[in-house]
């Protein structure tokens, strides 16, 4: 580890000597130019410095921890692979983080039951690539999917693009074990048996943002592979064209693994990076839609997909000739949000979600909040479930470009509540979206669910400032959103 051969003497601070005394000396981080890497997760517009870090490696350590900590009063936040991109990991400044991402393995696989039981620092895309050969893979698929956790995954509630068929990480979870801010461990869907008589604690924590507890262990469900797939590609003049296909197959009755769309802007930035496809870059924008199942009804689907978008103007529409080209599309569509750093020297991702329907309308006003604040929008989203991804393209380096962001970015979100969507589809509250909660939350549900925290969490140590707004801010935060609601 970096920090090793520096921090050979004891440290002064006495909870650092605890912490080392639960966890051994070198997995502790306590100086500041080891802390750096931890003051933020992907969401960069939010930095707090750590107290320490620490790496844990049971569930033990864990219980141990959260319990000293508990005695001492210091706040302490769990930390994956910290590609988060809400601030959930986050410090607010002075918390211990536990990261869990020495917690790697898978410990069973089952795959007579089609289960798995990982620890919360095991690879999302990793999961997949170990039982693939089997015949097998886990099905939620966010795009950070290469280096994000299940574990982190379960914070967030993580979705993905074929998540529109197979739904997201809650639709995949048979049961939990998670250290509770008392210390106490408990266990969830024992045996894979999520279905049981009570309150729906699985879902309750699935999704939680580590603000009830810290997950441990993950027993996940996995899915035979589909005997076939077949994926399309189909460009468009008019973003209106493209959006009333993504419509028309849905009323199809069709349900494809995945429907997504990127504009013109994000064409820009992916074709401009490490996957280019060689999309014409004068279309607004471009459809990826992929079909998988039995091979005999994949090709009625695609004919018929075809039908659509050729009904709906499609310039250019093509099937993948094979693997390598699917996967040079997939590759140039996961890029997405990487590929925003080709032109431009910084982005801030939203992640509203609205009726498929109102799609037109709501791009054309982030249109307009693209001209108000004077920045580039790009647009990259789950087309087939509604979920939007605005990526405001700024310049942090440009006085009051950042602070520009961030209000484009709480207008975005107003706009998709204003419809009838959320400010969330899968990448969580975190700090970032907290004061954004009231666009569709009362005071009295918001009440409720802080009620809720309280009974898992009751000194607020765990986690702290996430998900919901703090009550000391919430006169800030009333008339910050007074101003976007008038605007």
């Amino acid at each position: 580890m970096f920090g090793k051969k520096r921090q050979k003497q004891k440290p002064d601070d006495a909870v650092i000597q605890q912490l080392m005394q639960i966890v051994g000396d070198s997995e502790v981080l306590y100086l500041k130019e080891d802390l750096i890497a931890y003051e933020c997760d992907g969401y960069t517009l939010s930095k707090g410095m750590p107290k320490a870090v620490i790496f844990v490696k049971s569930t033990k350590q864990v219980s141990d921890v959260v319990k000293y900590l508990n005695t001492v009063g210091i706040p302490y936040i769990a930390r994956g692979a910290g590609t988060g991109l809400s601030g959930g990991a986050t410090p607010l400044g002075g918390e211990v983080i536990i990261s869990l991402v020495r917690m790697k393995r898978m410990l069973h696989l089952d795959l007579k039951n089609r289960k798995a039981v990982v620890e919360p620092g095991y690879i999302n895309l990793k999961l997949t690539q170990s039982i693939s050969d089997k015949g097998y893979y886990y099905a939620p698929d966010p795009s950070s999917q290469y280096a994000c956790t299940i574990g982190g995954n379960v914070n967030e509630n993580s979705g993905g693009a074929h998540c529109l068929k197979y739904g997201v990480t809650t639709n995949h979870i048979l049961g939990l074990e998670f250290v509770l801010p008392s210390g106490d461990v408990i266990e969830l869907g024992e045996e894979g048996i999520p279905d049981r008589p009570g309150y729906d604690l699985l879902g309750l924590l699935t999704g939680s943002e580590g603000t009830l507890g810290i997950v441990t262990k993950i027993t996940v469900k996995i899915l035979k592979n589909p005997e076939g797939k077949k994926t399309v590609l189909a460009y468009y003049d008019d973003i209106g064209d493209a959006s009333q296909a993504v419509s028309d197959i849905i009323a199809a009755g069709i349900i494809p693994a995945a429907l997504e769309m990127m504009d013109s802007i994000a064409i820009e930035g992916v074709e401009s990076a490490a996957y280019p496809v060689g999309h014409p870059r004068d279309i607004a924008a471009f459809l990826l839609i992929e079909v998988d199942g039995i091979d005999a009804g994949i090709e009625d689907q695609i004919d018929e997909i075809l039908t659509v978008c050729k009904n709906n103007n499609v310039r250019e529409i093509k099937v993948a000739k094979d693997e390598e080209e699917r996967g040079l599309w997939w590759a140039n569509r996961k890029m997405g949000f990487g590929a925003m750093g080709a032109i431009s020297p910084d982005y801030l991702v939203q992640d509203g979600v609205i009726p498929r329907t109102r799609l037109p309308e709501v791009l054309a006003k982030i249109s307009e909040i693209s001209k108000k604040y004077e920045l580039r929008i790009a647009n990259i989203f789950h087309a087939g479930d509604g979920n939007l991804h605005p990526l405001i393209l700024f310049d942090a380096s440009i006085p009051g470009e950042s602070e520009r962001a961030s209000k484009a970015g709480s207008e975005c979100l107003k706009v998709c509540a204003d419809v009838g969507g959320s400010i969330t589809g899968e990448h969580g509250v975190g700090i970032e979206k907290s004061a954004e909660m009231r666009f569709i939350f009362t005071d009295e549900e918001m009440t409720a669910q802080t009620n809720i925290r309280a009974v898992f969490n009751p000194e607020d140590l765990l986690n702290p400032g996430k998900l919901f707004p703090q009550p000391g801010r919430c006169v800030e935060i009333k008339r910050e959103i007074t101003k976007v609601v008038v605007s």
